[in-house]
């Protein structure tokens, strides 16, 4: 908790306290109060600044001067470098071949240095970061792997949803790494006993649904293509330790479900969400949360979205 704490005074006054907004048609849906926790509303369009800057604003002098390497989807790579900007600290970020292509000229707008792989797949593009960041000394910025990541991404996101609707005790999350869903349930058990936390995931790159059944983290997944990049690959080791003794149930949901679901955010509350994000309003609309019996919050996680992808969504 203290770590959590730490990340809330470092990213005091450097990113936005979203907005929790009641959703009327979800509560219909789930006969239960459900709010949305906007970090679509977020600076650099999701939750990843906050990871991006308590690390990064940590680093020595010497890491400073000689830069950092990371791997994205997209919006890791998007709010590093928009961050690594602002602190004057050199980037090279590498995204897979098909990174959304909004995301990618976001990051280059931002000045990073941006290495497209041959790989589709998140966890090959990886490696290829971790290899050039061993190889020329610089240090590898994971966008999900590490406890500050999950005190910034998910632990300081807990807290405000904690404080501005504390009615709430369950939680419906979107999983991909774990970055933000591991410090969520970490800083959410610990503060509320008793309350649930929901993982949700596309049912083609299910690493927490794996891992919990293997006793261990599935940390790389054959790569699969959809418009969720987000939530594809692998889970990190450091964030199922946590979820797995606090995650209280996974919804997996199918690529024409979570379409629904941007479009239903779209005509009932007039937000562009990314297909990562709407994963959580998927879950709830589709049942595959599960019965939902308290109040909800369900964190909405980006909006970082391409134009042709948008284009599909509506025309499906």
């Amino acid at each position: 908790m203290s770590l959590v704490l730490d990340a809330r005074r470092a990213l005091e006054g450097r990113i936005r306290r979203t907005p929790i907004e009641a959703s009327p048609a979800l509560s219909d849906a789930a006969n239960t109060p459900v709010f949305l926790k906007l970090e679509s509303l977020q600076l650099t369009g999701s939750f990843k600044i906050r990871g991006a800057y308590f690390v990064l604003s940590r680093l020595s002098a010497d890491d400073r001067q000689r830069g950092v390497v990371t791997c994205s989807a997209g919006s890791h790579g998007k709010a590093v470098a928009y961050v690594a900007h602002a602190l004057g600290v050199p980037a090279e970020i590498h995204v897979p071949r098909d990174v959304d292509q909004a995301k990618y000229q976001a990051i280059l707008a931002l000045g990073a240095k941006v290495v497209r792989s041959d790989f589709e797949g998140y966890d090959d593009t990886e490696k290829l970061a971790r290899a050039e960041a061993a190889r020329s000394g610089r240090l590898f910025l994971t966008a999900f792997d590490d406890v500050c990541i999950l005190a910034a991404n998910g632990g300081t996101i807990a807290a405000e949803v904690i404080e501005d609707c504390p009615e709430a005790r369950t939680f419906v999350l979107p999983v991909g790494g774990g970055g933000l869903s591991g410090g969520f349930a970490y800083y959410a058990k610990t503060a509320l006993a008793g309350c649930r936390v929901i993982g949700c995931q596309h049912e083609g790159s299910p690493a927490l649904a794996q891992s919990l059944e293997r006793g261990e983290a599935v940390v790389s997944l054959p790569p699969f293509t959809t418009t969720a990049s987000g939530l594809e690959g692998g889970i990190g080791r450091t964030g199922f330790e946590i979820l797995k003794t606090r995650i209280d149930g996974v919804a997996l949901l199918t690529e024409a479900e979570i379409f629904d679901a941007v479009r239903f955010m779209l005509e009932r509350h007039q937000y562009l969400i990314e297909p990562s994000a709407a994963v959580t309003v998927a879950a709830i609309l589709t049942g595959k949360a599960g019965r939902l019996e308290s109040p909800t919050v369900a964190v909405i996680s980006g909006r970082n979205v391409a134009l042709p992808t948008i284009r599909r969504i509506l025309a499906a």
